[in-house]
């Protein structure tokens, strides 16, 4: 089981949304220590004891994190995190595991595993290893949150891709500079008009930068 060597303290205390998050674990006492520690941070925990049940989970309602235990009897992790990246190629799944090896390390990091966490760790680590989660995924966020900064993330790549300024952009889509600079740093959601005209002018489909933000 995980030891702490910190007190507990609150999802939003500790710069991180409030996620959800499923737990795959063999071990009833890890499964019900998890789920108190992260419940009571205002994180929304879910807990699987087979790979059946963790499947059904996230079928029923994607979490925004997978916390895999990658060493289980019989039922391997590493086909499990096999099949999770088969249905979900973009879910973030956090490895946790007892008995860490460099090859199996080397393994879990090749399915695109965003962290490895090894037993026993402290709350701080786990703590620090969803803050990074959620800022590296823009987990936590609502709907809308993730649409808009993951427009403007889209816009500014394809922008620079042609080599093209603010100015540049602004002249050929008819779209004021001041109003892209806002869209491409998230803080201003494009209307379908002005969101059409910025893709034409990049030669982009919209459709396209709606399905990376989950659309």
């Amino acid at each position: 089981m995980a030891e702490s060597t910190t007190e507990p303290v609150g999802a939003e205390q500790a710069g991180t949304p409030a996620l959800s998050i499923v737990s795959l674990d063999d071990d009833p006492d890890f499964r019900e220590y998890i789920r108190t520690v992260l419940e009571s941070e205002g994180h929304e925990v879910r807990t699987a004891a087979t790979p059946a049940e963790c499947f059904g989970l996230c079928e029923s309602r994607l979490p925004d994190v997978v916390l895999l235990d990658i060493k289980m009897g019989v039922a391997g992790g590493e086909g499990v995190l096999s099949e999770i990246r088969r249905r979900w190629s973009k879910l973030c799944v956090i490895v946790i595991t007892g008995y860490p090896s460099l090859d199996s390390m080397r393994q879990t990091f090749k399915q695109d595993v965003f962290d490895y966490l090894a037993k026993p760790f402290s709350i701080e680590e786990l703590q620090r290893c969803l803050a990074q989660a959620a800022a590296a995924f823009g987990l936590g966020q609502r709907p809308q949150d993730r649409l808009r900064h993951e427009l403007g993330r889209q816009i500014r790549l394809a922008r620079t891709d042609r080599g093209w300024t603010l100015k540049d952009l602004s002249e050929s889509s008819g779209i004021s500079v001041s109003q892209l600079s806002s869209i491409e740093r998230g803080a201003h959601l494009p209307s379908i008009e002005s969101l059409l005209s910025i893709a034409g002018a990049l030669g982009q489909r919209p459709s396209v930068w709606l399905g990376t933000a989950g659309f």
